[in-house]
This record gives structure tokens, sequence and C-alpha cells, in this order.
């Protein structure tokens, strides 16, 4: 028994229980740690956000053959190797850890697109371009967008991407986003994506972010005693 300074039995506290250490050792007071969950339901297991203030850029000369072939090129799953030009925004690939065999993994990319256009004419001036979340490499979901021209010099726009992945397998995974400059429509100035490409804004503000959120079905828990 645990005996205080004094040679009064220590009592132990809340939500203790007395635990044997084994033949000739005393026993020893241990908190309880027992998670509150139902069964079957999911919860937030994994949440950290990250951030990039690199970018990419693409010239004229960089545009994807997959422009060309986009309902064919751009399908779930496909590997990041097979597809042309695609650009990794080099600090949001990052590790995650899967638990549990029932899993939801979010994603939440946002990401400022800038051309270096000249104020926009008749025909429009504007720039295709895609951006895809992948997980080990293969592509979990993607989205096209166009940059257009403005009546100001030097366009930007903020993109929004939410994607989401089931019941990936238990283990550690690699996040990563990559993006791709697929058409141009009377122009062949410079794209960045997550970085300027002209003096109107700056790297602060067209930093990327990737939030990612894991929500499993527990079912591996650590000790309940302290």
């Amino acid at each position: 028994m645990n005996v205080s300074d004094n040679n009064k039995l220590f009592e132990g506290s809340n939500d203790q229980v007395l635990v044997s250490q084994g033949e000739g050792l005393p026993p020893l007071w241990k908190t309880l740690r027992i998670p509150e969950y139902e069964a079957n339901k999911f919860y937030l297991i994994f949440n950290n956000s990250f951030s990039d203030k690199t970018g990419v850029t693409f010239s004229s000369t960089e545009e994807s053959t997959n422009g060309s072939s986009r309902s064919t090129s751009f399908t779930k799953n496909v590997a990041y190797s097979t597809l042309n030009r695609f650009k990794k925004i080099a600090a949001l690939s990052q590790p995650i850890t899967i638990y549990s065999a029932q899993s939801k993994t979010y994603f939440q990319f946002e990401t400022v697109v800038q051309a270096a256009f000249p104020v926009n004419g008749d025909p429009d001036i504007s720039i295709d371009y895609a951006c895809g979340i992948f997980v080990d490499d293969k592509l979990v979901n993607l989205r096209q967008r166009n940059i257009k021209a403005s009546s100001a010099s030097s366009t930007f726009i903020t993109h929004n991407q939410i994607g989401i992945a089931d019941n990936l397998t238990k283990g550690q995974h690699t996040v990563s986003v990559a993006c791709s400059r697929l058409k141009s429509y009377n122009t062949n100035v410079n794209l960045g994506i997550g970085i300027n490409v002209a003096t109107n804004i700056d790297s602060f503000i067209t930093q990327s972010s990737l939030k990612v959120d894991v929500y499993e079905v527990p079912q591996v828990f650590n000790t309940i005693l302290n």
C-alpha cells in the first residue's frame, strides 16, 4: 500500500484503481483512461494542417498533354507518374497513419492561382488548369478550373478543393497535391499556383494550405492505465 509521510494509508484518487505489481511488491494506484465511444461510430483520430509558400510555376511550353484527353486521363486512382506535366506542391506532401479498417479521410486544399495576364481583350484571354489530391501517388480528387484575364492586369483567383477517401488500408500513407497547366487561350504568359508571378501580390497571399481530417471506427486502443 502507498503510505504518506505521516504514515496514513493513501486511499487513491477519483478514477484510480489499485493494481498489483506481482508477488512481493506493493500494489500501486493507477488512473483509468477509458475512452468514451459508441460502437460503429466514426471519431476524429487525426487532424492537421500544412502550408507551402513555394508553389509551382508553368510557362506556356509546359502545358499537359492530358488537356486534350481529360475524361480518360483524369480517373480515380490513376497513378501520378502517368499524368503529364503535373507538379507537386512540395511542402504539402505529408505522411498520415490509418489505424482502423473503417475510415473516412477528408482533404481541404486552398491556394491562390495567378497568371501574368495583360488587361483582357477580344477574344478572351484565359488558361485552363487542374489540381489533384493524391494518396500514395494515386489520384483521389481532382478539380479543373479556368482563370480568365480581367479589367486589371495580373489576375489572381482563390482555388478551393475538398476531397474524401474511404477506407484507406491500415498503416502509413503519403498525401500530396499536384497541379498542371492544361490549355492556354490567346496567351503565353506564366501561370503560378501557390506562388505569385507578378508583383501585385506576394508569396504570403498566394501560399497553399492542406487540411487533413481522419475519422475512424476505432479498433486500436492504447493501455487504459496511467
